[in-house]
């Protein structure tokens, strides 16, 4: 019984051999060829502008609290109770402000992000339908899922290619 088990097994390796022999497999990095297109060039510096005010004034506030903290290490010791408690207050205050403007910066520009990623989502996808069938490729994997592909068979600068069209 395991001699004939082993080998209808051996049979079944020898059918599926040829038919795993003949799939061509292409590999595109779609992280890469997405964030190196120029529509996600533009995107990035639109994304600086809109943000320019909010970041700078996440930075300000980092700054005043970093100067605040300086200010209560230095003098904190010379200072009376009173004072010391405001300026920590101060301190305080201020790091909930850089806190706040900072979570609320990077969830919006988050949000952004992913909206461009899903506006741009079906143009990948008929790109790399385009990929597959010049290519005449049965199937197309993400370079993350494969250890090892041959340079001619990394399709990503294809793929960067008919993005920038």
């Amino acid at each position: 019984m395991s001699r004939m088990i082993t080998l209808l097994a051996a049979a079944l390796m020898a059918v599926s051999l040829p038919a795993f022999a003949e799939t061509r497999i292409g590999v595109v990095d779609l992280r890469q060829a997405l964030f190196s297109s120029d529509e996600a060039k533009a995107f990035s510096e639109t994304l600086q502008k809109d943000f320019a005010g909010e970041e700078a004034r996440v930075r300000e506030a980092q700054e005043a609290a970093r100067k605040l903290q300086e200010r209560l290490q230095k003098d904190g010791a010379m200072m009376n109770e009173t004072e010391r408690n405001e300026l920590t207050g101060q301190f305080q205050q201020k790091v909930q402000e850089f806190n706040m403007l900072k979570q609320r910066l990077d969830s919006t520009v988050a949000q952004r992000k992913q909206q461009f990623l899903e506006n741009a989502r079906p143009e990948v996808d008929a790109a790399v339908k385009e990929l597959l069938e010049e290519n005449n490729l049965d199937l197309i994997l993400p370079s993350e899922a494969v250890v090892y592909v041959k340079p001619e068979m990394n399709l990503t600068s294809q793929l960067l290619e008919k993005l920038n069209r």
